[in-house]
């Protein structure tokens, strides 16, 4: 059996398990989720592959580009991506990655842009299921009232994470009016 190399990364957002299978990430997730178990389940199943604690090149990228997005100095990640899930959650998280840094997209505009539009709370359901957290950035997924809605790591990271980005988004459009 294939192996997928995990790692286990304390940050400011809290602690993360990341994994990696055939130099691709497949996950970056919070360790101690709700979710967890069942997320396990899907990538390992997904990959035919079990959880192996080691380190490679592909996570040791992933700890830094997610330290330098954390830090505010990184706001787009080169790290090659695995998504495992159904082919309707993949085309959800590659309408996620299309939501830009700094701004924000509502259920029912993902839903829209995939060309599902009823389908707002299967939307809604393969967000929840997203395990590569921030590089897939669900955390830029309000409600269509405006209101934060549940997030994997909590509503005060995802909070945090919003305002990270709208202060950095300000900062450097302050920067680049100056220039």
């Amino acid at each position: 059996m294939s192996s997928i190399h995990i790692q286990y990364q304390k940050t400011k957002i809290g602690e993360i398990i990341m994994g990696s299978f055939n130099n691709r990430l497949c996950l970056l997730d919070f360790r101690y989720r709700k979710m967890r178990s069942r997320i396990d389940r899907r990538v390992k199943k997904g990959l035919m592959a079990d959880y192996v604690e080691e380190d490679d090149n592909v996570l040791s990228e992933a700890r830094m580009q997610l330290d330098e997005y954390i830090n505010g100095n990184r706001t787009s990640f080169t790290i090659p991506l695995q998504m495992v899930g159904s082919d309707f959650q993949k085309k959800v998280w590659r309408s996620l990655l299309k939501v830009p840094y700094g701004a924000t997209s509502t259920y029912l505009q993902i839903a829209k842009d995939i060309k599902h539009e009823k389908a707002v709370r299967a939307v809604a359901n393969a967000n929840g299921a997203n395990c590569i957290g921030v590089i897939i950035p669900c955390h830029r997924i309000i409600g269509s009232d405006g209101g934060l809605v549940g997030y994997a790591g909590g509503l005060p990271v995802k909070k945090r994470l919003l305002k990270l980005e709208k202060e950095y988004d300000f900062f450097s459009s302050k920067i680049n009016r100056k220039i």
